[in-house]
This record gives structure tokens, sequence and C-alpha cells, in this order.
């Protein structure tokens, strides 16, 4: 009777041990929790939502960085991204809300929108970037004890820009650094726009003239353009590429008979980390914390 007992026990737990622990999900899913929530505002709706931390900086890999990138440079991002809105959550703890969803601050993708935009390439994409996310956990990016800007892009001009030639404040850790390999993974280092002379004046609110007149009176240290004139009239150059659409202020502007010939390099600010800049150094064989230290002189990287 005994042995018929321990044998209808056995056969009871051995399945139930089987499944426990030899069969999971196929999605990762977080196994650590925290109190801090990012209180993100989307401006398609205007509403506020409470968004867990770790789920926010998925939602920013998601929407900031493709996730066919070396595993080392979703890293990089996701240690970026947490350390950027720990920044405005410390700068914004008496404002409505701590970040916007768009590149005003870090682009977000809820989960639902993900579900739909990967369909059946949802589980294996979601679960590289929790990959990413788990293996940097809690990690973040300090300046002399204090969490840093930490500024990134999507694509160089060849090197980056110092911080106070772009933004306002010069920072011991955002200068310029040579990243001239961007020009080797990046599909959108260069660019050509081409308008006509009527389209061109349109958008930038000139009176029409046949003649093109261009002088550069103000550039960065690395030759972005910062300050122009156009036919006598003053425009900084962040105006120009609003108006005109532009990727970058890395531009040069010719007139070639009745169109405009406008070429540039790169693709946003210039300022901290080139996100192609992080995916060839991945695919050189950098490190995610290589990478991080190479964009952001001198910091030191922290867990929460």
């Amino acid at each position: 009777m005994k042995k018929i007992i321990i044998t209808a026990i056995l056969m009871i737990l051995i399945p139930y041990i089987v499944v426990t622990c030899f069969i999971q999900d196929d999605e990762i899913h977080f196994q650590f929790g925290s109190n801090q929530m990012v209180r993100v505002k989307r401006e398609a709706t205007g509403e506020i939502e409470r968004v867990p931390f770790e789920d926010y900086i998925t939602g920013v890999l998601a929407g900031e960085m493709p996730v066919n990138f070396e595993i080392e440079a979703l890293k990089a991002q996701a240690v970026a991204a947490r350390s950027y809105v720990l920044k405005k959550i410390e700068q914004n703890g008496t404002s409505e809300y701590d970040v916007v969803d768009t590149v005003m601050n870090q682009v977000y993708v809820d989960d639902n929108t993900l579900k739909e935009r990967w369909k059946d390439d949802y589980i294996t994409k979601m679960n590289k970037l929790k990959t990413a996310i788990t293996e940097t956990k809690g990690e973040y990016m300090t300046y002399d004890g204090a969490v840093i800007e930490a500024f990134f892009f999507s694509t160089s001009s060849g090197k980056t820009e110092n911080v106070e030639e772009v933004f306002v404040s010069a920072l011991p850790y955002l200068r310029s650094v040579d990243s001239s390999w961007d020009a080797e993974v990046s599909p959108v280092f260069e660019e050509t726009n081409e308008f006509s002379l009527l389209d061109f004046y349109s958008r930038l609110g000139l009176p029409y003239q046949d003649s093109l007149q261009i002088n550069v009176t103000k550039t960065t240290s690395t030759g972005r353009t910062k300050e122009l004139t156009i036919n006598g009239e003053f425009f900084k150059a962040n105006d120009v590429t609003s108006k005109l659409k532009l990727r970058s202020t890395y531009f040069k502007i010719e007139q070639v008979g009745s169109n405009v010939i406008i070429n540039t390099k790169g693709y946003g600010h210039g300022v901290g980390m080139s996100q192609y800049g992080a995916q060839a150094m991945a695919k050189k064989g950098y490190t995610y914390d290589q990478i991080l230290k190479y964009y952001y002189q001198g910091v030191e990287i922290f867990k929460i």
C-alpha cells in the first residue's frame, strides 16, 4: 500500500515539476519591479500616462533605435534612455509630466502599438529589446556624481558636436568626437534635396528673385551651419532645416538654373551619442559601456 501511495504522488508531482521548470512562455517577462513610474504625456491625445520605469525604457528603445541593431548598440541606447529620463524626472518633479512621447524628448511607443506594428514578429523583437534592458538592469550615467544630460541622435556628419555650439551651456562630457564610421553603416548619412526656386523662397517666406545669394556667417567647429543670410535676410540654421525639412544643419545650398540643390550630411542635432555610430562600434566589437564612455566623455555607469 505504501509503495502504491508513493507511486501515485510521484505520478502527480513529476509532470508538475517538468511543466514548472522547463516550459515557459515564449516572451521574456521582467523579473524585477520598481515603484518608479514615468509620467508620459501622449502628444496625440494630451493625456498623461503613468508607465512603469523599465516598460517605458523598452518603449523608448523600440521608438528610438532599429531592432535589428547589434545588441551592444541596443544596450548603449537603453542606458542612454534611462539616463535621459532620470534627468527629466529630476528636473520636472513639480510639473504635470516628466517627458513627452515624441522627438521633443524621447520617442516612446506603447506595447499595443508595437503588437500591431510587429504582428507575428512581436515576441522575437520584444525579447531582443528586453534582453538589452535586463542586461543593463537599472544602469544610468553620471558625471561628478550627477545624472548626465544624455543627448543622442541618429547620424553624425563625421564628428559629433560640442554641446554649447548647438544648445546653450557647455558640459564637460558632451564634447566633439570623431564618428566617421557613421558613413559605413547609416543609410541617412548623406541626402540631396531639390527645390524649385519658387518653392524654396515660399517655404522660407522670402520674395522671389531669379538669383540666389547664400552667405554662411557662423558655423560650429565641425562645419555645421549656425547662421546664414539668404538674399540678405538673416536666418538661424535650425529655422532653415525646420522649414525645408532637412535632416541636418550640416548643409550646402546652391542654385542650379531654376532649382535649388541642398546637400546634407548627418541626421539630427549631433550632440552626444550617434546611434548609427554606436551600431558601427558594436559591429567592430565594442561593448555597450565602451560605446557610452566614448560618446559621453568621463562618465561613470551606476545602477539605480
